[in-house]
């Protein structure tokens, strides 16, 4: 946890400060801080960053529309902070790029949970990945485990840490059909409170990534009442 760069983007010092404190207290030491998106994307031109914290409500422009402009200088994993909960929300975090979210107000224990859950899932893929080469290979798109690129008709696709996690999970599992509890365990490791948004939002991101028409998926298909299956035909 010492190497990972976290940067807190957050107007409210105070939330800023706690959770400073808290991750510091846990073992993170690399942590830069923003209190308006303008500084946040010149701290991602200038470092690595492994993780964003990202608050919603800022001064200058607001984390769900900054989101894209953040994605085009980092992949970082970025965890939302907001205030709203309406499922429309959520879905929009989701929806535009981000990883995960939490509302407030909100434990920083919690953050740091959920930032640990996901340092130790990819830590475990690296280490994976060391060990192994390994082409998962579709037909109509080829994914490359050891270095977490995806092609979809021998082109390269952009694919977020969350949503390649998801895909590579699906790829070890052909033909199983995998129940949303089974995937969040399996890839956010835990039950994220029974949220079903999570892991229904970024099916859809991968079909819009792997299928020739996402509203009509032929690959990772939806068994009503049981789950999703990633199918192989050959």
């Amino acid at each position: 946890m010492e190497d990972k760069r976290i940067l807190i983007v957050d107007d409210e010092k105070a939330i800023v400060k706690m959770l400073e404190t808290v991750l510091r207290k846990e073992g993170f030491q690399l942590i830069n801080k923003a209190f308006c998106i303008k500084d946040a994307l010149q701290i991602l031109q200038n470092h690595s960053v492994d993780i964003i914290i990202l608050d919603v409500m800022l001064p200058d422009q607001s984390g769900f529309d900054a989101l894209p402009k953040i994605r085009q200088l980092s992949q970082a994993y970025v965890l939302f902070l907001t205030a709203k909960t309406s499922d429309l929300d959520v879905l929009t975090g989701f929806a535009i790029g981000g990883d995960d979210y939490v509302t407030k107000p909100f434990n920083p224990l919690e953050i740091v949970a959920r930032l640990k859950a996901f340092l130790r899932r990819t830590t475990k893929t690296t280490q994976l990945q060391e060990y192994a080469t390994t082409k998962y290979d579709f037909g109509r798109f080829i994914l490359y485990s050891e270095s977490g690129e995806l092609f979809v008709k021998n082109q390269p696709v952009s694919c977020p840490a969350q949503v390649y996690m998801l895909l590579l999970y699906f790829c070890k599992h052909p033909n199983k059909i995998l129940s949303k509890s089974e995937l969040l365990e399996a890839v956010w490791g835990f039950d994220h409170y029974g949220d079903d948004n999570t892991v229904a939002v970024h099916i859809r991101r991968i079909r819009e990534r792997i299928e020739e028409d996402p509203s009509n998926p032929k690959l990772l298909i939806t068994v009503r009442g049981l789950g999703y299956k990633l199918v192989r035909t050959s």
